[in-house]
């Protein structure tokens, strides 16, 4: 994906975990964050927290989507994603792409990687790897200041 390109439609997943997130149309005049991960991932786990932090801090603006995205058969484990999911307290809404939908409809390859979309859902951002998410935190702030076209 490029800067300024939408947000990709999505068809149903084989599981959502904690509720499905249903589309742009239920979430409001919000920014959305799409959160690539994978339980086979230790930068993944490692900056749960912070993504959590952020998640809970910008819950009134920006909705948060993570996408479990398998690395290899282990990672396939339903189970294994569901333990995962409530040991790193993610209660936000997770679609399991074990199909890899998600994955191809936004040309991603990396965990963990975040896509940053305004509130008219183009992409302003883009970040792949679990380090540095200041940068992420810098530019979800920067999005949700920006002015709002409603056209």
């Amino acid at each position: 994906m490029k800067i300024g390109d939408p947000l990709p439609k999505w068809s149903a997943p084989i599981l959502w975990i904690n509720g499905e997130a249903r589309g742009r149309e239920e979430w409001g005049n919000k920014a959305t964050l799409i959160h690539f991960w994978s339980v086979s991932c230790y930068f993944c786990k490692r900056a749960m927290s912070e993504l959590n932090q952020y998640r809970d801090f910008y819950q009134e603006n920006l909705t948060v989507i993570s996408v479990h995205f398998p690395r290899s058969e282990h990672d396939l484990d339903i189970e294994l994603v569901k333990k995962t999911v409530a040991e790193y307290k993610m209660t936000q809404s997770i679609y399991v792409d074990h199909e890899f939908q998600l994955a191809k409809a936004f040309s991603n390859e990396y965990v963990p990687s975040y896509y940053l979309f305004d509130q008219n859902g183009k992409l302003r951002y883009y970040q792949a790897g679990g380090t540095n998410l200041k940068m992420l935190d810098t530019r979800i702030s920067r999005v949700l200041n920006s002015p709002v076209d409603l056209t």
